[in-house]
């Protein structure tokens, strides 16, 4: 899909404004640093600082409302921060927990297979209470498949994939509970790959991941959104974006010259 110009300033609009609002917000450490600013100056620690701030909130800043707003020209819901719910059946919650133990043993079945024992059992035994975490992207397609989206940083502490990978089974279980003929899918979003030019180095993720349906890395992702060639589109947004606001930015950190 080719944006169009009125898309492309809705897109750039959503970065300026959510970086905008960052700044606005940010407080850069008070601790003093003596060496460090006397060898690199305090503008740029303070950049350096905001940079390590900006990381752990791109993804609900930034991402987030861009992805909402890239998934509206193609899906018929797009929200962030979705709350799925907190009902499972008996029966979900012990084939899921099967699931997990068989994988951890290397007995790795293909996602759909998953999912079809998961509803087989999705109404059966006792209802559970189960708090889980909220869905960071939901989207809902015209012939009302759901996809529940669990945004990562770019290289996601693998030890917690076995967590992960939970959370994306129990959040079909739930939606299965309410409605056992759901057509449901969930997985894993990277936005960009910190590997280019090599590919994501997805054999890190084998065994616990089925890597064609519950991991979707940088232009995958994004082109998944909003059409084929969306993430090349999206990288001109934030070009255009940083060079708007780049006066702005250096207004901000001159001051810290001081």
């Amino acid at each position: 899909m080719k944006l169009s110009d009125n898309n492309i300033q809705f897109i750039k609009g959503i970065i300026i404004d959510s970086l905008r609002k960052k700044l606005k917000s940010y407080r850069p450490e008070s601790k003093s640093m003596p060496f460090h600013y006397r060898l690199l100056g305090k503008d740029r620690m303070a950049l350096y600082s905001f940079i390590q701030s900006l990381n752990t909130t791109f993804g609900t800043s930034i991402y987030e409302p861009v992805a909402v707003a890239l998934s509206k020209f193609k899906f018929k819901k797009a929200t962030s921060q979705y709350v799925i719910g907190d009902k499972i059946s008996e029966g979900a919650q012990s084939e899921i927990q099967d699931i997990i133990n068989k994988l951890t043993i290397g007995n790795i079945q293909a996602k759909k297979d998953e999912l079809e024992r998961i509803r087989k059992v999705s109404q059966r035994g006792k209802t559970q209470s189960l708090k889980t975490v909220k869905v960071d992207l939901f989207l809902e397609s015209q012939d009302g498949s759901k996809y529940f989206i669990d945004l990562k940083t770019a290289k996601p502490n693998i030890a917690q994939f076995k967590d992960f990978k939970k959370t994306l089974l129990e959040w079909c279980a739930i939606e299965l509970f309410k409605n056992p003929d759901a057509a449901v899918h969930s997985f894993i979003a990277i936005p960009y790959n910190p590997y280019e030019p090599q590919p994501y180095e997805r054999w890190t993720l084998k065994g616990m991941l089925d890597l064609d349906e519950e991991l979707k890395v940088g232009a995958e992702f994004w082109d998944f959104l909003a059409g084929t060639g969306t993430y090349s589109q999206l990288l001109n947004c934030f070009e255009q974006a940083g060079i708007e606001l780049r006066p702005e930015i250096d207004d901000y950190f001159k001051k810290f010259k001081e």
